[in-house]
């Protein structure tokens, strides 16, 4: 182990015992047991939640892979930057300004929640399907076409397979962004497990905050790595090792 992963171990292995000290000393504390009873409210704003993100993380990737994909090809990347700018808008509003936008247009509830998700999720999806494919390398490119490759088939077996690893890296930042954000829901009547933090800050009662808080974060944790387990199952090791995008 060089010094580098030795440090790295020693700073997680402080944080675990740190959080795990946490859950601990709140776990003795009562202050989950609001979960116990009320084990059916909190089911219910558990699944306004999942849903949400759910629902809004799945339009944002059902339009923004086949986005990505428009903007490189080369009849279309001159239009690029405005896709590009378009998406960069809905991710430097504040989440509070696009859930008043929403609310505005759509009224309260579930509805103006996941739109204002779903806005937030799509520039990390766009960014890296763009930057996955436009990575390529392109001798690669230049061998498929000399071997009679259609730009269809180049697209399916050799620049989406390539690309897997950023699109899955976006995809994977655009879910846990919406785990936490959809917390803010409350605030246009959406559900989740917001109702308990905000009616725990509202209370000042740390009952109600964690036990809204603790499920978020871990649902986020939670989804973290499953989407990291469908990487490895449909990627392969050596795909990963190659690409050098960041999440």
């Amino acid at each position: 182990m060089n010094n580098k992963r030795f440090v790295a171990f020693v700073i997680k292995l402080i944080l675990f015992t740190l959080v795990g000290s946490f859950f601990a000393w709140s776990f003795k504390s009562g202050y989950y047991q609001l979960i116990i009873d009320d084990s059916e409210g909190f089911l219910f704003l558990l699944k306004q939640h999942i849903n949400m993100v759910l629902l809004s993380s799945l339009l944002a990737i059902l339009l923004a892979i086949p986005m990505g994909i428009l903007v490189t090809r080369p009849k279309f990347q001159r239009l690029q930057w405005l896709f590009m700018n378009t998406a960069n808008l809905g991710q430097t509003i504040p989440s509070l300004a696009i859930l008043a936008l929403a609310m505005t247009w759509m009224g309260i509830g579930f509805k103006p929640a996941v739109f204002a998700l779903f806005l937030y999720s799509l520039l990390p999806i766009l960014r890296n399907t763009v930057a996955g494919i436009k990575s390529i390398d392109p001798d690669l490119l230049d061998a498929a076409k000399g071997i009679g490759y259609t730009p269809a088939q180049i697209l399916l077996k050799i620049e989406l397979p390539n690309a897997a690893y950023p699109i899955m890296a976006g995809i994977r930042t655009a879910v846990v962004i919406n785990i936490g954000t959809a917390a803010l829901a409350y605030l246009v009547g959406g559900g989740g497990l917001g109702d308990w933090i905000f009616t725990g800050i509202m209370m000042r009662d740390n009952s109600y905050l964690l036990s809204g808080a603790i499920p978020v974060t871990l649902l986020a944790l939670l989804a973290d790595q499953l989407v990291r387990l469908i990487e490895k199952l449909v990627i392969s090791k050596g795909l990963r090792q190659t690409v050098t995008i960041s999440d």
